[in-house]
């Protein structure tokens, strides 16, 4: 895909294009509604009507049908789920079209079918109920929508797999390894409960036995933000900082996930930082836009990322910028809004619908 701002708006001065993204609001009234995800920049979030986590954001698409339209800062497969449900007469805009998710990408649809073959051999969906991240594509939404499966965001992955195995005996959960395998633990599952089902080799490089005994089979994926931290940042920090109170989101490793003080999805890091008293020590573990805007919010906390070394951050959520999104809300009608095939939206409507429906 090609997308070129143009020239007005890449020099035009950013309170400038303030200004006019705010004029644009009001011309616009009650029309439309700009939702921004935690991990964008200040600036954006400071535009929109809502802010939140994929889960949070789309439960307010689903909800807002006095809208026509929606405009998503975020990354594709957000404006997608947006666009399957949202009710007929909405149009959904991604203000940087190239916003896309590096882990979202990693679960290719022809990887995932060929994969799911070689489960069928082991009772396909009478026994493994697929259950998709949030953080891909449509057609794999629709994909586990057809096999009676789910789709989840970080905020309710416990009671996804609980869904999940009062249902049937075995998940196969796509694409983050991390979040998988962290849900399964919390879930009280061992180690030996779960397999890593890497797509590069021949039946994801498993045993027919390990498939067999495995309750659940995780994709090879991961978040390239979350996986900058290691266990080795929270003993520096606790020893630099005693005291220090370490949260982190479940994207990260188990090795991080184990020694810190609260795991969780954006929203839950943004209650539990809101929630500490004044003069607080907080190393924070995920994107670093989300805790630029924390420590913003609280010159009373001292708030900061938890490696110290890395810059973690997520390149395509970062790509939106408020002369993208200028630029969207004044030119709108010639841009193309997102949409999804209807064979496709049918089934991933059906599968988001449940992730909804599950708390």
């Amino acid at each position: 895909m090609y997308f070129a701002l143009p020239k007005e708006y890449r020099e035009t001065s950013v309170e400038e294009l303030k200004i006019r993204a705010l004029a644009a609001k009001e011309r616009l009234g009650k029309r439309a509604i700009i939702l921004t995800h935690h991990y964008q920049r200040l600036e954006v979030v400071e535009l929109g009507d809502a802010v939140g986590d994929s889960y949070g954001l789309s439960k307010i698409a689903a909800s807002r049908s006095d809208v026509d339209l929606i405009f998503f800062c975020g990354v594709h497969f957000m404006a997608e789920a947006a666009y399957i449900l949202r009710k007929e007469h909405q149009r959904v805009y991604l203000p940087n079209p190239l916003a896309g998710c590096p882990m979202a990408d990693m679960a290719e649809m022809a990887d995932v079918f060929e994969a799911w073959e070689v489960l069928e051999n082991f009772g396909g969906d009478q026994r493994i109920m697929p259950i998709s991240y949030m953080n891909s594509a449509a057609g794999l939404k629709a994909f586990c929508g057809r096999r009676g499966g789910l789709i989840c965001t970080s905020s309710n992955a416990d009671a996804a797999y609980r869904w999940g195995f009062e249902r049937r005996e075995k998940l196969f959960f796509f694409p983050d390894r991390h979040l998988g395998y962290n849900t399964g633990i919390k879930f009280g599952l061992k180690d030996s409960d779960m397999v890593v089902w890497d797509f590069s080799k021949e039946n994801g490089g498993l045993s027919e036995d390990q498939i067999e005994r495995a309750k659940v089979i995780l994709w090879k994926g991961h978040c390239h933000v979350h996986t900058n931290f290691k266990e080795e940042h929270i003993f520096q920090v606790r020893e630099q900082y005693p005291g220090v109170k370490v949260v982190v989101h479940p994207e990260c490793p188990y090795e991080v996930v184990k020694h810190a003080d609260a795991v969780g999805s954006t929203s839950f890091i943004v209650k539990y930082v809101n929630s500490q008293p004044p003069g607080s020590i907080l190393a924070v573990g995920t994107e670093i836009n989300l805790i630029h805007r924390l420590a913003h919010a609280h010159p009373d906390m001292k708030i900061f990322e938890l490696s110290g070394q890395t810059c973690p951050v997520c390149a395509n959520m970062y790509r939106t910028t408020v002369n993208d999104l200028t630029y969207c809300l004044e030119n709108f009608e010639s841009m193309k809004p997102i949409t999804v095939p209807d064979d496709t939206k049918t089934y991933a409507l059906v599968a988001l619908e449940r992730m909804l429906e599950v708390h």
